[in-house]
């Protein structure tokens, strides 16, 4: 036996599983789950950085979208293309709700401190232009999901079968608006437009078009059998809790900013209490259907500011962006396959969706931006932007997938458009707006710390 055949050997002994035989087969054991878990998040990490790295070398791309492919690498489209027999064993289908866990408080945590870092006083005097952007960027989508459903129905294999006109057009009408909501937030964190007035006005409008799509998906899941209790709870609960946390929550909130600007620091107490409320708020809008990125988001942006910011962001960021959340990006490429469009016809109805993607989003969040009395270049910018659809897209069209509605080969289709957005929307913001505007002063320039700290 050669050694590398040992030392295959050797690892596969030691990632099997150890329990009693059930049925035949062998049962993992606490244990199991524990040496799993550990190599994968080494794993995880080390190739989130260094395909982080690699995009921002030589593509330009920020850290978020190098992790992003990073995990779908990961999955069964390249890894367990070429390594079955490793990948199954790294990643077998037993630990993944462990990974799914982590991936939620990942994405959730960062959720919440983008809402932290949102400046209000720029949504206040952009509020008439983040209304028609967000508008337009649901609308529009609908609009044309009415118009390339029906033709999709006539392919055999895309959508389950006997699925309504109305059910597909309103799941295809919420992949084609959905923005994706946490890889805008770390797009604009990395491209020095956190604290501008555009980057506050796409990231707002990006939140209400998300919690549209998941509203719409909401609708969706009710026909197909969940009831219509389903979407009632999930659209009028997140209502109820986004105009409570909006009136009252940062009221309430407010002694938890004192306590930390009378110590000159946050203590482990008042830490501890605002990470419960954030998990807390994360709950609740992950038990109405909505999902728990919103829940996050909400309490963030109702959250005290000034010093009380400075020492969250110090204490959780790092954990919350280098260990958790590529664990997010990993387990959404756990369930991502790019072979599936495997035919000239597949390719070009593939190509025809991301077409019309493009047209109904960054079109039509363009012309709302300019109707709204953007400037050409500002209104460029936030299309470019809000065109970006990457794994929340990913997320949706899993669940299309596990409930029947849509499948495999539809399902392959919507990656590719959801990985083509993302990828190129940094570049073309920085063709159509970003160069121009750092260079006379309207943005800050990209920090290099940030984008090697992602």
């Amino acid at each position: 036996m050669s050694l590398a055949s040992e030392s295959w050997a050797v690892l596969a002994d030691l990632l099997g599983p150890h329990g009693p035989v059930v049925n035949g087969v062998r049962a993992y054991t606490p244990s199991d789950f524990s040496v799993h878990f550990f190599l994968q998040i080494a794993v995880i990490i080390g190739v989130c950085r260094l395909v982080g790295w690699l995009g921002q070398r030589f593509l330009k791309q920020p850290q978020v979208v190098g992790e992003m492919i990073a995990g779908v690498l990961l999955g069964p489209s390249l890894l367990g293309l070429f390594f079955p027999e490793f990948q199954n064993a790294l990643f077998p289908k037993e630990t993944r709700n462990i990974l799914y866990v982590g991936a939620q408080l990942g994405v959730g945590l960062y959720m919440f401190i983008v809402g932290l870092t949102l400046r209000l006083d720029h949504f206040q005097s952009k509020a008439r232009s983040a209304a028609m952007v967000s508008a337009a960027g649901i609308l529009a989508p609908f609009l044309f999901a009415v118009l390339i459903t029906p033709t999709l129905l006539t392919v055999p294999g895309l959508f389950a079968p006997g699925i309504s006109n109305g059910n597909a057009t309103l799941f295809m009408g919420a992949c084609i608006a959905l923005t994706a909501f946490p890889m805008l937030a770390r797009i604009i964190n990395e491209n020095g437009l956190a604290h501008s007035s555009l980057g506050t006005l796409t990231l707002t409008a990006g939140a209400f078009d998300d919690a549209a799509s998941w509203c719409v998906l909401a609708l969706v899941l009710a026909a197909f059998g969940a009831g219509p209790g389903v979407a009632v709870i999930a659209i009028g609960g997140a209502v109820l809790y986004a105009a409570f946390m909006l009136l009252l929550g940062r009221r309430l909130l407010a002694p938890l900013g004192r306590a930390v600007e009378r110590r000159g620091s946050m203590s482990m107490q008042v830490l501890a209490i605002t990470i419960a409320l954030f998990c807390l708020s994360a709950f609740l809008m992950d038990a109405i259907g909505i999902h728990a990125i919103f829940g996050g988001f909400l309490i963030g942006v109702c959250m005290p500011r000034g010093l009380f910011v400075e020492q969250i962001k110090e204490k959780v960021e790092p954990i919350a962006v280098v260990l958790l959340l590529p664990m997010f990006f990993t387990y959404s490429g756990l369930n991502t396959r790019l072979d599936m469009v495997n035919s000239l016809d597949l390719l070009l109805l593939a190509l025809g969706i991301l077409a019309v993607s493009i047209m109904a989003k960054f079109g039509a969040c363009y012309a709302a931006a300019r109707i709204a009395g953007e400037d050409n270049r500002t209104a460029l910018g936030i299309g470019a932007l809000m065109n970006s659809r990457g794994l929340m897209e990913l997320i949706i069209i899993n669940i299309g997938l596990q409930k029947g509605i849509i499948q495999p080969a539809l399902f392959s289709m919507l990656v590719l458009m959801a990985v083509i957005t993302t990828v190129m929307a940094t570049p073309l913001f920085e063709a159509v707006y970003g160069r121009r505007a750092r260079a006379s002063g309207l943005l800050e320039p990209v920090d290099p710390t940030l984008a090697r700290a992602g």
